[in-house]
C-alpha cells in the first residue's frame, strides 16, 4: 500500500513538473511571437509637414507641402496625427483665380488643397521658436491636441520642409532662419526624451544636404533635394496664375507616391531613386549612416502610411452582450454611412496619368479692347459715308 502511494506521489508530481515546463515553454513562445511581431518597436506615424515662405511668388512652396500632406492621408496617417504647417493661405490668396484650391499641375487636374485640410500653424504662427517647440514638445498647457506632436519611442515620424535656403540654414518668412545645428540639437532633444523610434528628415531648398550635414542622433534618416552649392529648381510654370505650381523634387516624390499604396513592398532604395539629375537639374542627397536598418529592408509606408498592429494583453476585458444592441448600432453606422457625401480628396486622378495629358485647350474669348475698337470703326465708318446730317435719322 506504501509503495503505491509512493509512486502516485511521484507520477503527480512528474505531472506537476511536466506541466510547469509546458507552461513556461509556450510562455516563452508567446513571448517569442509577441518580441517578432513588434520588432522594430514600431506602433503609429506622425507627420510634420512644414511651408515656410510666405507671398504669392512662393506658391509652389505651399503646394510642395500641400502635395505631401494629401498623399500620407492617403496612405492613412490621420489629421490627428498630422502637424500641418503653411506660412500663407495661395487658397484664399486675391491673386488666385481660382478660389480654395491649390494646383500641382499646370493641366489644373489635381487640386492638392482638397475638400478637408486641416492647417495647424498658419501665417506668423510658423516660426522657427513653435517649429522647434513642436518637435521637443515644449509647448504651453493651453495648446490645443491638433497643435501637438504627441509621439512615443513607437513612432516613426515624417518631417517634411520646404521655402528658401542656402548653406546651413533654412528661411522663415524671409524675416528668421533655423540652422543645421539648431535642427540637429532638435533631433538630439526628440531622441533623448523619447519622441520617435526612427525619423525620415525630408527638405527641399537650395543647398538642402547641408541641412542633415551636423545630425548626430541614432536612427534618423534623410534626404535633400539638393547639394551643397546647388540650387533647388521650381517645376510646372503656368502663366495664367504667373508663377511655378510646384518644385522638380516634390513634383517627382508625389508622381511616386501616388503609385504607392497601403500594401506596397516598395522601399526607401527606390525612392532615392527618384528624382535623378537629369529631371531635378541638382543632385539629389541622401544620409543613411545614423539609421540602423538598412534601406532596402524600410517599406515606404514605414513612414507615409498607417500602422495597424496590436499590443497583447492579459487584462480581462468584458464585450457587450447583448445582439440586439450590437444590430441597431451596426444599421446606425450603415446609415450614416450612406448619409455621409463620400469624399473626392484621395480619389483624383492620378499625378502619373496627368503627366501624359494633354493641355485642355480654352475657350477663346475676344478682349475688352477689340470689342471697343470694333464699334469705333463702325462709327467711323458711318460718319465718313453719310456724314453728321444722318445723326438725325439715327436719335
Amino acid at each position: 500500500m506504501a509503495v503505491t502511494d509512493s509512486l502516485s506521489r511521484a507520477a503527480s508530481t512528474l505531472a506537476a513538473v511536466l506541466l510547469l515546463s509546458f507552461g513556461s515553454v509556450a510562455a516563452s513562445h508567446i513571448e517569442d511571437q509577441a518580441e517578432q511581431f513588434f520588432r522594430s518597436g514600431h506602433t503609429n506615424n506622425w507627420a510634420v509637414l512644414v511651408c515656410t515662405s510666405r507671398f504669392w511668388f512662393n506658391y509652389r512652396h505651399v503646394a510642395n507641402t500641400l502635395s505631401v500632406y494629401r498623399s500620407v492621408k492617403r496612405l492613412g496617417i490621420p489629421d490627428s496625427h498630422i502637424v500641418l504647417m503653411l506660412a500663407d493661405d495661395m487658397a484664399c490668396n486675391p491673386r488666385n483665380p481660382k478660389p480654395a484650391t491649390v494646383f500641382s499641375h499646370k493641366n489644373m487636374e489635381l487640386n492638392v488643397y482638397g475638400d478637408d485640410v486641416e492647417v495647424d500653424y498658419r501665417s506668423y504662427e510658423v516660426t522657427v521658436e513653435n517649429f522647434l517647440r513642436v518637435l521637443t514638445g515644449r509647448i504651453p498647457p493651453s495648446t490645443p491636441r491638433s497643435k501637438r506632436l504627441l509621439s512615443d519611442d513607437r513612432s516613426n515620424i515624417l518631417i517634411y520642409m520646404t521655402g528658401h535656403g542656402g548653406n546651413g540654414f533654412l528661411k522663415f518668412q524671409d524675416s528668421e532662419e533655423i540652422t543645421n545645428i539648431e535642427l540637429a540639437d532638435a533631433f538630439e532633444q526628440m531622441w533623448q526624451k523619447r519622441r520617435y523610434n526612427e525619423l525620415l528628415f525630408i527638405i527641399d531648398t537650395c543647398q538642402g544636404a547641408s541641412m542633415y550635414e551636423r545630425f548626430y542622433s541614432p536612427n534618423i534618416m534623410a534626404l535633400a533635394s539638393s547639394q551643397v552649392g546647388e540650387d533647388s529648381l521650381s517645376h510646372q510654370p503656368d502663366p495664367a496664375i504667373g508663377v511655378h505650381l510646384m518644385d522638380r523634387y516634390t513634383f517627382y516624390v508625389l508622381e511616386f507616391l501616388e503609385e504607392i499604396n497601403p500594401a506596397s513592398q516598395t522601399n526607401m532604395n527606390d525612392l532615392f531613386q527618384v528624382c535623378p539629375k537629369s529631371l531635378c537639374v541638382s543632385t539629389p542627397g541622401h544620409r543613411t549612416d545614423l539609421f540602423q536598418r538598412d534601406p532596402k529592408n524600410v517599406l515606404i509606408t514605414d513612414f507615409f502610411g498607417s500602422v495597424r498592429k496590436v499590443e497583447i494583453t492579459t487584462e480581462t476585458i468584458k464585450l457587450q452582450q447583448d445582439s440586439e444592441i450590437m444590430e441597431s448600432s451596426y444599421k446606425e453606422d450603415q446609415m450614416d454611412e450612406e448619409l455621409m457625401e463620400p469624399l473626392k480628396y484621395a480619389e483624383q486622378l492620378p499625378v502619373a496619368q496627368i503627366i501624359h495629358q494633354k493641355p485642355k485647350l480654352k475657350d477663346w474669348h475676344p478682349p475688352g479692347g477689340f470689342i471697343l475698337g470694333l464699334w469705333a470703326l463702325i462709327i467711323m465708318v458711318f460718319f465718313k459715308t453719310y456724314g453728321i446730317k444722318h445723326m438725325k435719322f439715327i436719335f
